[in-house]
């Protein structure tokens, strides 16, 4: 970062590296660039029978269809250094067909129930000899996935002039070899499948298909014994319906519930995100709402481990990594929001994103997931509309759409407090002046009734001077509306059903000094269902909102409440 103003363009804003460094992407925020670092490029986990690798035995194994010819090149691999393997374009291609094949063959005779498919943590040498005999087909299939992963690592990092593109695009126009279709299949076999298998193929294919994305051609390009090689030409048109296939799968494993089918299409969603175009596919697979739902909800988890003292244990560990990665994804997404319209209306919506981010901030499980999440909300905040304004006719969404979501959410409170930290990253303290700077200003040009309209239909109801008597004294008549359908209050009575009690607390208390100072305001709320809501929260475990809640239904149901003691 040498403070230079330019505006970096879309393609790839990923750069692979080899294991020892840093995996880096150039992100620009506010016209500057900064560096936001991962793990070296998308890293498969160990198989879990990985000791039994060098001990298969190929002959035994008719069902793999394997020739003579092909069993010998397997050997071969298996004894000759990989940099020998692949020194050759030929070789390299006819070797990762094998190994596609291998994959093919064995994900069709494979059970789902076998032993190896079950299996999530390593084994010991004794065990993973036992289950060789026992599932050699579930061995072979892992056994091949890591060979595949393996290839594909040394040619991204290596020094050798066979390229990725080489081996799994063939002739002059470079079309994808049909056999990709076998990682496909090892994704689509139903049930829970193979947590090992999924997450490799899922991997190599994500890292075969960014090869042909127009905007990471000039990435092939290597330095070989200080000449340049150009990388081969490959057809993007070819990569597009694995694309497609691949995405949805990383989707409907992101609308999983369960954060182990999430951890699955992690490592394939982060290679994804290194190409502008599968960015674009992913957001309109509805990519963006989908993440943000898996943050929202990883960081309440890891909130309530948090106040639980279990924030330090290996699954509270686990979760902060996951959240990292996938607030790392959203935030690589958001490097398309000055080019599409589509793109912002995706994190505009609902203000699902800017109250994911607000809560990892809030929440701070460690400094570098904060660090990820201020960038992100910055590269929100400062986006504009310029390149594509949307439809005609259609809303504006800019910067100042995303900063009154996050004055809504309570940004500024965290910010403040964030400012008084002492952060070594120049880049955070950046973020941290930027947004204080951009959220006061915009929040003086506020009246109160914008920032409590704004709060409540972002769903984040915190206490504070717009929950008060004085209040609603003041503002009671705006919760009308502009057309009348008091829409406002309508979803005040939604949110009595939120899973966060305070939420449903302040809920209850607006909800009844509606009722105070409004003309009919008792009827209205009751018309709208809110008695009916609220009834079975006075018998809540939690005091505050027992207490709240049955405030609320006395105010419906008195009409002189001010003449009872409010305790």
């Amino acid at each position: 970062h040498n403070g230079d103003r330019r505006r970096l363009t879309a393609p790839s804003i990923l750069q692979l590296a080899t294991k020892s460094k840093l995996y880096t992407l150039k992100a620009p925020s506010l016209n500057k660039l900064q560096y936001e670092t991962m793990p070296p490029p998308p890293a498969l986990p160990a198989s879990p029978v990985a000791p039994a690798f060098p001990h298969i035995q190929w002959d035994p194994l008719g069902s793999l269809r394997l020739t003579a010819q092909e069993t010998a090149l397997l050997r071969m691999a298996e004894t000759n250094p990989i940099e020998y393997t692949l020194a050759d374009s030929r070789d390299a291609s006819m070797y990762a067909r094998v190994l596609l094949k291998v994959v093919a063959e064995a994900s069709a005779a494979a059970s789902a129930s076998g032993e190896v498919a079950q299996l999530t943590d390593a084994v010991s040498d004794e065990a993973a000899m036992t289950i060789l005999d026992a599932d050699p087909i579930g061995v072979v299939t892992h056994y091949a996935i890591y060979k595949l992963h393996s290839i594909i690592e040394y040619l991204m990092n290596g020094s050798s002039a066979v390229t990725v593109a080489s081996v799994f695009y063939v002739g002059k126009e470079g079309i994808l070899v049909d056999q990709w279709k076998a990682l496909l299949r090892v994704l689509n076999k139903g049930g829970k499948g193979d947590a090992f298998a999924q997450t490799g193929a899922s991997l190599c294919l994500a890292l075969i298909l960014v090869t042909a994305c127009p905007s990471q051609q000039s990435a092939g390009t290597k330095v070989v014994d200080g000449q340049t090689v150009k990388a081969r030409p490959t057809s993007y048109s070819s990569a597009v319906e694995p694309l497609e296939a691949l995405t949805a799968w990383i989707i409907s494993q992101l609308k999983s519930s369960t954060g182990s089918t999430v951890a699955l299409s992690i490592p394939a969603m982060t290679a994804l995100m290194t190409a502008t175009e599968s960015r674009l596919l992913f957001a309109a697979s509805g990519g963006i709402k989908y993440l943000s739902r898996q943050l929202r909800s990883g960081g309440r988890k890891q909130s309530a481990k948090k106040d639980a003292g279990a924030a330090s244990s290996k699954t509270g560990s686990a979760s902060v990594q996951q959240l990292y990665e996938l607030t790392f994804c959203l935030w690589t997404m958001t490097y398309e929001l000055e080019g599409s319209y589509n793109i912002r209306t995706d994190f505009a919506k609902d203000g699902l994103a800017v109250g994911a981010l607000t809560d990892l901030i809030t929440i701070a499980p460690r400094e570098k997931v904060v660090r990820v999440s201020l960038s992100a909300l910055r590269n929100l905040a400062t986006c504009t509309s310029d390149v594509d304004a949307g439809p005609a006719g259609s809303p504006r969404i800019d910067g100042q759409v995303f900063l009154t979501d996050t004055i809504a959410c309570r940004l500024m409170k965290q910010i403040d407090n964030l400012r008084q930290r002492q952060f070594t990253d120049p880049d955070v303290i950046d973020d941290i002046e930027v947004l204080h700077r951009l959220l006061h200003e915009n929040y003086k040009e506020m009246s109160r009734w914008e920032v409590y309209k704004n709060e409540v239909e972002s769903g984040h109801l915190q206490w504070g001077t717009c929950h008060t008597e004085a209040f609603f004294k003041e503002n009671a008549r705006m919760m009308e509306g502009t057309d009348g359908d008091f829409r406002l209050l309508k979803v005040l009575i939604a949110l009595l059903s939120s899973k966060d009690e305070e939420v449903a607390s302040i809920a209850c208390h607006d909800i009844g000094e509606f009722v105070r100072y409004y003309l009919n305001g008792r009827a209205i709320a009751k018309r709208l269902g809110a008695k009916e809501l609220v009834m079975p929260l006075i018998e809540h475990d939690n005091v505050d909102l027992q207490r709240h809640a049955l405030q609320c239904v006395s105010k419906i149901m008195v009409q002189h409440w001010e003449f009872v003691k409010t305790g």
